[in-house]
């Protein structure tokens, strides 16, 4: 499986050949570092290990510092690819040109954090009347039994923490790869806000 990390950058359009508008999303795929190989024999797997964005040596322990070889400069992300089908060696850096050829990709963020809501935002409950008179606007309503047992089952949809969540969006249409500004532009839109960190990977459903 090919994939890099990137950085979403924003949204824009583009035109095909024919003159069709098309939505796309900026990915900048940053310098990928391959910080490490896990093998069959020793681990039980193959895999190659990313790394990207330098962290602050002030911000190195020795236990983290320890997962990189002599030279390579410790990095704030780290990600495993198994079955990567390029053939890397430890040390060098990959960019967007891995991604020519690939015409569908899974795109992996953290969402946008939206924080408490209630249970109409959240779930899309319906609420109640707006009416005057109706003691039931927005609330979630009962959610307990009202016989035995007295209490509230696990799972129960209710208010609470919305958003911050991995994301995976799948089959996503690579519109254009320039590796000479190391920019990917991937059909529709993409988890998470400006300048987050993304995963693109070689669509796993879709090829």
């Amino acid at each position: 499986m090919i994939g890099l990390i990137g950085k979403k950058i924003g949204m824009t359009q583009v035109f095909d050949d024919i003159g069709r508008l098309i939505p796309v999303t900026v990915v900048q795929i940053v310098p990928n570092v391959v910080v490490g190989k896990k093998t069959a024999d020793v681990d039980g797997y193959d895999a190659v290990v990313l790394g990207a964005f330098d962290k602050k040596k002030t911000r190195v322990t020795k236990p983290y510092g320890g997962q990189f070889a002599e030279g390579i400069t410790p990095t704030r992300i780290l990600r495993e690819m198994k079955g990567f089908e390029k053939e890397v060696n430890v040390g060098d850096k990959l960019d967007a040109s891995i991604l020519d050829g690939v015409r569908y990709v899974d795109v992996t963020a953290t969402s946008k954090g939206k924080g408490f809501q209630g249970v109409q935002k959240r779930w899309g409950f319906g609420g109640g009347r707006n009416t005057h008179g109706s003691k039931f606007h927005r609330e979630p309503g009962s959610t307990g039994q009202c016989t035995w047992p007295h209490k509230s089952f696990k799972n129960i949809k209710l208010p609470g923490r919305m958003g911050r969540e991995q994301v995976t969006v799948q089959n996503l249409k690579v519109v254009r790869v320039d590796a000479a500004k190391s920019v990917v532009l991937v059909r529709g839109a993409l988890p998470g806000p400006r300048n987050c960190d993304v995963l693109v990977r070689k669509a796993i459903k879709k090829s």
